[in-house]
Parts: structure tokens; C-alpha cells; sequence
């Protein structure tokens, strides 16, 4: 058996800044799994620094090659086997950069596991809806905006200072609507409000998002009882007892799942059936991941997410190669294409003995 980290780093053609920082590169990290000859891939594109608790792409690496690895070699060396992915989200522990580790090596068993069985993700989850797409640009600077045209929903990075002229003139050309994301960074509940006030005027606003810090659900649930619109959590989501915190306070009507940040793709599936059934509406979010991991979470999100998730192409500069993923008969339907992976750095090549 052989597992590979590698890392690709991309330029995103269109930038889009938030309150905290500037997403204009994203490196995303691919582990594949290789066992008699069957390989897996799992994907996570986590943040250049660590911000709002999510953690910094050299602290992944980090746990992924101090914990992950070495607790995938101690349970083939105990049992013999490499473990199902649906044991792999309890390797989980408490640090930051745990729940992203843990997230890409449970999707690159599970792909291994479909391609042994010769089977695809539908017959894992059946598709329920035909889940719309959500796009992201920015309200805090006039960098150009890419809007896809299939999007159902825009999601619009916003801070506490003043909307700019050009800003609004571009919400108001916008015909799907907005959701307002601040990104933790509002400072007051009158803000808010006149912030939405002042583009309701322009654009059609369906939520707000994130205005205040991971596990403020106090305030967070204070602004929601003001709010004609709905109000959004998306870095206050980690866990269903999150989930429950939000539903107790009335904070939330809408949460953004990332599979990355939960811990994978099973704790987000039941972050999500938990979410439905306790009456909010959840969405599948994403962090700038390549048409691989996109093609996994899309599959996801069909099989149980009817709002607008973050499942459309991200827009990247040219790598020298020419396409991202390689269709397959089995597994997630796609894989990391051969030509990209021999473009990516290699961190991490172990080999182990069944």
C-alpha cells in the first residue's frame, strides 16, 4: 500500500476578497490511497493562514503527515486491511487542522472503495434534487466580478465599511439574489441592518451570512429577530451540536456545510439530515476546490441539498496542463487527471505492507 500527498497550487482568474483576506491563490492538497493496484483520491483546498478557526494549509499538511498517516499505517498494521471510510471521521481530534486531515483521507477511501466494488456514488446517494449553484464575488473592492450564469444565488463578500458607488451599481445589474456574506466581521446589529437597507434598494437581499464570530450565537440570534431576511451561519458550523445550538437560539434559518471544515464527507451528510429535520435550510459550501472534489460534493449535495451550494467550476489560470480530471467508469465518475497530479509537489510518499 502507498499513500502520496501532493499540492497543487492555482491563481484564480477572477479574486475575490473577503473581510479577512484576498482569495486570489488557492493550493489544494490531494492524497491518494494505492492498495493491489486500485487507488483512491480525496481533496481539500484549505486557507493560505488560519482564519475564523479554520486552519492554515501548513498546519493540514502537518496533521496529515504527523497523525493521519501514521494512524492509517497503525490500523493495517493491526488488522491487516486498509479501514472503510466510515470509520475515518473518528480519527478526528481536537486541533484545528484535524478535521481537514481527516476529511481527505476518508474521500480518497471512499473512491478506492467504490472503484474495488466496481460501483458508482449513485448507488451510495441517489440523486434527490437537482441542487443549484451559488457563485461568490465582492463588495469591498472593484476587482471584476465573475458571475456564472447558471448561478441560482450570489453570494456577496461584505465588510462594515461603506458600499462604494461602483458596488452598488453592480448589485443592482445582478438578477439572481444575494446573499450578504460578512465573514465575521460586523460590528453592530445597526450596521447590519443599514447595510441591508441600503441594497435592498438595488438588489434582491435573501440572507445574511456570518456576521459575527465563531460561536457568537448570542448576538448572532439578537440580529436574526431584527432581520426581514434570513440570517446564515457558515464558520459557526462544525459539528450537529452546533447545529443544535442554533436551532435552540433561533440564530439561523440557513448554515453552510463544508465538508472539509466537519471533518468529512459523512459527518457533513449528517450535519445536513440533522439540519432538515430541525426546520433550517442547509447548503453544501466549498473553499475553492478543483472540478474533482466539486464533481464528490456535487454528488453529495444531489443526493440530499435543494438549496444553492458552492458546487460550480472555480475559474483558475492556465497550469501548464490541460484538464483537471479524467472521466471514470466508476468511483465519483471522475478522477484527478494523471497529467495534473505529475504538475503537483509531492509532500508526503509512504509505503506500508499488508
Amino acid at each position: 500500500m502507498k499513500v502520496t500527498l501532493r499540492r497543487q497550487d492555482t491563481e484564480i482568474r477572477f479574486p475575490v476578497r473577503s473581510a479577512g483576506e484576498r482569495h486570489a491563490k488557492r493550493s489544494r492538497l490531494f492524497l491518494e490511497v494505492e492498495c493491489e493496484g486500485v487507488s483512491g483520491y480525496g481533496e481539500i483546498a484549505p486557507q493560505p493562514q488560519e482564519l475564523n478557526g479554520d486552519a492554515a494549509i501548513a498546519d493540514v499538511i502537518d496533521e496529515v503527515r504527523i497523525f493521519v498517516v501514521p494512524q492509517l499505517q497503525q490500523i493495517i498494521e493491526r488488522e491487516g486491511d486498509l479501514p472503510s471510510w466510515t470509520r475515518v471521521a473518528r480519527f478526528a481530534g481536537s486541533r484545528a487542522a484535524s478535521n481537514p486531515a481527516v476529511a481527505v483521507l476518508e474521500m480518497a477511501l471512499l473512491d478506492r472503495e467504490l472503484r474495488v466494488a466496481h460501483a458508482t456514488i449513485d448507488s451510495l446517494w441517489p440523486a434527490r434534487f437537482d441542487t443549484p449553484w451559488q457563485t461568490t464575488v465582492s463588495l469591498i473592492d472593484d476587482a471584476a466580478w465573475s458571475v456564472d450564469a447558471h448561478a441560482a444565488r450570489v453570494r456577496a463578500k461584505i465588510s462594515a465599511a461603506p458600499l462604494s458607488s461602483s458596488a452598488l451599481r453592480r448589485l443592482s445589474e445582478l438578477s439572481a439574489p444575494v446573499l450578504l456574506d460578512y465573514n465575521c466581521s460586523a460590528h453592530s446589529d445597526v450596521e447590519v441592518i443599514e447595510q441591508v437597507r441600503i441594497i435592498r434598494d438595488v438588489a434582491h437581499v435573501v440572507a445574511v451570512e456570518q456576521p459575527y464570530a465563531v460561536g457568537n450565537v448570542v448576538d448572532t440570534a439578537r440580529l436574526a429577530e431584527q432581520l426581514d431576511v434570513a440570517l446564515s451561519v457558515d464558520e459557526g458550523v462544525r459539528s450537529v451540536r452546533d447545529v443544535a445550538q442554533l436551532v435552540r437560539y433561533r440564530a439561523a434559518e440557513i448554515i453552510c456545510v463544508k465538508p472539509a471544515r466537519v471533518g468529512g464527507l459523512a459527518n457533513a451528510r449528517t450535519i445536513i439530515v440533522e439540519a432538515r429535520e430541525s426546520g433550517l435550510r442547509p447548503y453544501l459550501g466549498g473553499f475553492f476546490e478543483s472540478p474533482y472534489a466539486r464533481s464528490v460534493h456535487r454528488s453529495l449535495a444531489q443526493s440530499c441539498v435543494d438549496e444553492p451550494s458552492d458546487l460550480g467550476p472555480v475559474d483558475v489560470v492556465g497550469q501548464g496542463y490541460s484538464r483537471e480530471v479524467d472521466p471514470v467508469a466508476d468511483g465519483f465518475g471522475v478522477s484527478p487527471s494523471a497529467e495534473m497530479l505529475e504538475h503537483a509537489a509531492v509532500l508526503v510518499n509512504v509505503e506500508v505492507t499488508i
